[in-house]
């Protein structure tokens, strides 16, 4: 790509009034240099496009344009995108501009941001999918989102994502229902749904997404980019909604590769890359977790492990204990109590403002007994101590981030993994484990499915390894995108 010949807007000789003939031909000279402008620029990594912004060889109007012109021709067969304002979105590189303009350089000079929908943009409706924050419109940023503009990043849209963010699937009785970019009958996952399918689909090049169980990790396992759950609190939590996972949620960066992902969390939070060193793997298919793998996902999973062990990357198998009774079901009384104590009395006066999915979670909560809740806490307190002894031997795990590919948009779940019947929420069975322990946890391509959809690699680290999870992941993103010995 010859990022130098792009220089600021494209211009033209001013249109005198001529004849018809050369009028048209020098409008469509200029409708020519713009389409190769943002054919260049889409193809463009977040640190490319900073780069030529903080350059001079792209302004950041033109790098926002490209993209909004791309997310006005894919989003409506994606349903990805619920919130677009062209104009604040071109106010907002202008003052990029103008920053570059007078010396400063920002490590996201004009790189188009999307931002998941419960994640607080100031001026923009922010409803986290729901009826019930239609017309909500937010008046502040989040932190995440405040460092991010201050680095010079620029808001292109709202991503979907499903009600509260609290199921596997993106799809709302606000919104509609959220598409996969490569198969549009099949669901990208959820909760980060819309950020996942309009990465994938090239409406941007990096989003700010959450995750409590997984929702940025399963997406983009789903549609092949990047998904990083970091620590516990390494990203600032808010200004924004009460929180219903108590203590297990995070702001979370997606982007296109592991290196615009890592530029950033660095920009969020001022941690740079890790020193080199070796680094002591483990690996796991579900790290020890009992959940049934569809064979093909496993396939995957297998044959990227071993072109890594190829390139001279050594990992040993692992055994690894869980506390007894740990699962989904134990947990998941945190969520629904949650959902319960925020939106309970709503729910029982105006149950059609909700998603049905959602109101049978509040349900449950409702009911539950005390013991439930607090089995939960007990459940979600022993996961972080059960880590502890893996890590003192090991620095980083590796296993899958789901164990199945995507299933049709109208389901909660597939019906089946691995052959087997299977619950609406055991494709989620490989990731809340490790929001529960504050754990750092990417989501990485590994290969492809029986239908060449993609598949997910997950790497986790212990609390506060989060440069080193980015590290590792960054060497097996250059070693799987080479040619297979």
């Amino acid at each position: 790509m010859q990022h130098a010949a792009i220089s600021g807007s494209p211009h033209v000789p001013r249109l005198l009034p001529i004849g018809g003939e050369l009028r048209a031909c020098l409008i469509f000279s200029r409708l020519e240099l713009m389409m190769q402008l943002y054919e260049d620029v889409i193809t463009m990594s977040a640190r490319e496009i900073a780069a030529a912004v903080n350059t001079g060889r792209l302004s950041a109007i033109d790098a926002v344009r490209a993209h909004l012109a791309i997310i006005s021709e894919r989003n409506p067969s994606l349903n990805a995108i619920v919130a677009i304002d062209s104009g604040k979105s071109l106010q907002q590189a202008r003052i990029v501009d103008e920053r570059i303009g007078g010396g400063e350089c920002l490590p996201l000079a004009g790189v188009p941001i999307i931002v998941k929908d419960n994640i607080w943009v100031e001026d923009w409706p922010i409803t986290q999918g729901s009826r019930l924050f239609a017309n909500f419109i937010a008046d502040s940023d989040a932190e995440a989102v405040r460092l991010a503009r201050q680095a010079g990043a620029v808001i292109v849209g709202i991503g979907a994502c499903s009600e509260f963010a609290a199921k596997g699937v993106t799809a709302t009785p606000l919104y509609g229902t959220t598409r996969h970019p490569l198969a549009h009958s099949l669901t990208p996952g959820g909760s980060s749904g819309g950020n996942a399918a309009a990465l994938a689909a090239g409406m941007a090049p990096l989003a700010l997404g959450t995750d409590a169980g997984g929702s940025s990790r399963r997406p983009p396992a789903h549609c092949g980019i990047v998904g990083f759950k970091p620590s516990q609190d390494a990203i600032p939590y808010g200004p924004g909604f009460a929180e219903p996972f108590w203590g297990v949620s995070v702001i979370a960066p997606m982007g296109r590769t592991v290196d615009d992902c890592a530029l950033l969390f660095e920009a969020l939070t001022g941690n740079t890359p890790a020193p080199q060193r070796p680094l002591r793997l483990g690996y796991h298919p579900t790290f020890g977790i009992d959940a049934a793998v569809d064979a093909d996902v496993a396939a995957a999973f297998e044959a990227a492990r071993r072109r890594i062990l190829a390139a001279g990357v050594e990992m040993d198998a692992v055994t690894m204990a869980w506390p007894e009774g740990t699962n989904e079901e134990v947990l998941m009384p945190l969520q629904h109590a949650g959902l319960a104590m925020l939106y309970g009395e709503r729910w029982q006066h105006e149950p059609d403002l909700f998603d049905p999915d959602i109101g049978s979670q509040i349900e449950r909560g409702l009911s539950l007994p005390g013991v439930a809740v607090a089995r939960a806490l007990d459940q979600s307190h022993r996961l972080r101590g059960c880590l502890d002894h893996i890590f003192a031997q090991y620095d980083l795990l590796i296993g899958l981030t789901t164990p199945c590919g995507p299933w049709p948009h109208d389901r909660l779940g597939p019906e089946t993994i691995g052959g087997k019947p299977v619950s609406p929420r055991d494709h989620a069975a490989l990731t809340p484990r490790f929001n529960h322990a504050g754990l750092p946890a990417l989501s990485l391509p590994c290969g492809s499915d029986r239908n060449g959809l993609p598949v997910g690699m997950q790497i986790v680290g212990p609390a506060g390894a989060d440069t080193f999870v980015l590290a590792a992941a960054a060497q097996f993103e250059t070693i799987l995108a080479g040619p297979v010995a």
